[in-house]
């Protein structure tokens, strides 16, 4: 026996769609559908009712057929991405855009480095924010987001699956050395740089910028010469190939929107390195939606922001006075999962022009259902998330120390540990390995308490958007 989730039912060119849990998994159910709607989907008719499963080909034909989950652009509304590791948790991510209204979803959002970890592709990560979309009820358009794309290979897998959001990321490139290096070095450093693919040289740069002022609403923004040389040294390297990769995914010719990401770093992104690189990318003809610089202080996965909320909120204020005075174009906030007490600094430094990421917190979250219902399975993910930290931790900033996390907890602490900054640190940044091993248990436990998953999913993320837009 079937059972329908009413959300999802909806009605489009007079016939009318929504998914069922059967006895095989989720299926679409469509009923009144005249001649041609139906020949993209593969499923059986019975009588007027056509039912398919929730594949990736049937998600494709949704896409397809149903405009509001093909992804859009959004350029400069105010937006967020909620970056979904296991694939579920969309219903409930929808639940929080419902009650919040202003701003604009990004459903499918995943990194390469994500996918990877998790053994997804770009496809898989699309088809189970479609599902979770039309699942939810959602009909107000969606984005998608390639995150943090750092070769031309994954921005072709990316653009094939169909994503328009592009987060071109080459902050490996930038050279964090040359924040603190000597005067001369920086300037050997800057001298030497090859800029040829960008159509200049580091003395046109030098030339452009040095003695430049930029009008901001707080003042002038003066450019003087050691700021610029130390900027181009910093980041020329990330330019060129930023640039490359953006002269790639043009050449692919899909429709698409762009951010430009050097946010992880170890090194806070300058005025003046904000100036030159926006102002090199637009000489060249690109446009941007969004940059992603990387903010004062640490952001830290799952966790409060560390540092100084005043020199946070004046970092924010200037970027967003140069976002304006150049673009306008977005801010974006990375590593923006659980950052509750800075959002409402941002979105009033941007007034609007903001884009919000994050990516594990649903992760992180969705263990709590984990954690209440399955007390072993709770233990086993944090054993193996001890186990494979240290490979676990590359790429992200962490502050946890897990010598404090007890290897043995009690039934009534699995909650609080979800909680607690190191064993939420730990198991959050263990997902790949959690999943490879308990991924199937964990869906288990998650598909029969889907209710509940849904309902942490809404709470959680109703306060991740509330600053940012408004009561529905």
């Amino acid at each position: 026996m079937s059972s329908a989730y009413e959300g999802s039912r909806v009605s489009h060119e007079g016939a009318t769609f929504w998914l069922e849990e059967g006895a095989d998994g989720k299926q679409l159910v469509v009923e009144g559908a005249g001649a041609g709607v139906l020949d993209a989907f593969t499923g059986s008719a019975d009588g007027g009712r056509f039912t398919a499963p929730a594949d990736a080909a049937n998600a494709l034909a949704l896409r397809s057929t149903l405009p509001w989950l093909q992804p859009r652009l959004w350029g400069l509304a105010t937006s967020a991405g909620t970056g979904d590791r296991l694939g579920l948790c969309t219903p409930g991510h929808v639940q929080a855009f419902q009650d919040v209204t202003g701003v604009s979803p990004v459903f499918a959002q995943q990194s390469t480095r994500e996918m990877g970890r998790t053994h997804r592709t770009p496809r898989d990560v699309l088809d189970d924010a479609t599902w979770g979309a039309f699942q939810g009820g959602w009909t107000a358009g969606v984005g998608a987001d390639a995150d943090h794309q750092k070769t031309e290979e994954s921005l072709t897998a990316c653009a094939e699956a169909g994503y328009v959001f592009f987060t071109v990321d080459p902050g490996d490139e930038m050279d964090m050395a040359a924040d603190d290096d000597e005067a001369a070095m920086v300037r050997a450093k800057a001298e030497a740089l090859d800029l040829a693919s960008l159509d200049t040289s580091p003395a046109d740069v030098l030339a452009r910028y040095v003695g430049r002022s930029v009008e901001l609403e707080s003042g002038p923004l003066l450019l003087d010469e050691e700021a610029v040389v130390r900027a181009l040294a910093k980041a020329g390297p990330a330019l060129v190939r930023g640039y490359a990769l953006l002269s790639h995914l043009a050449s692919l010719g899909v429709a698409h929107e762009l951010e430009f990401a050097i946010d992880e770093t170890e090194k806070p992104t300058t005025p003046v390195e904000h100036v030159v690189v926006m102002g090199e990318l637009q000489r060249l003809g690109v446009e941007l939606v969004s940059f992603a610089p990387r903010w004062v202080g640490q952001f830290e996965k799952g966790v409060e922001y560390i540092g100084s909320r005043d020199a946070l909120a004046a970092d924010f204020r200037r970027h967003a006075e140069i976002a304006r005075a150049l673009g306008p174009y977005k801010l974006s906030l990375h590593s923006g999962s659980d950052k509750f007490s800075i959002y409402p600094l941002f979105a009033e430094a941007t007034r609007g022009l903001s884009h919000l990421k994050t990516a594990g917190t649903s992760w992180i979250e969705a263990l709590r259902v984990v954690a209440r219902h399955e007390f072993d399975l709770l233990r086993d993910i944090l054993r193996l998330s001890l186990e494979s930290f240290e490979e676990n931790r590359h790429s992200y900033h962490l502050s946890c120390d897990p010598a404090k996390i007890p290897t043995d907890p009690s039934d009534d602490q699995l909650d609080d540990l979800v909680t607690a900054i190191d064993s939420r640190q730990v198991m959050h940044v263990g997902y790949g390995a959690v999943l490879e091993r308990y991924g199937r248990d964990i869906r288990r436990v998650l598909g029969e308490h889907e209710e509940e998953l849904y309902a942490i999913m809404h709470e959680h993320f109703v306060k991740h958007l509330a600053p940012f837009g408004r009561p529905a």
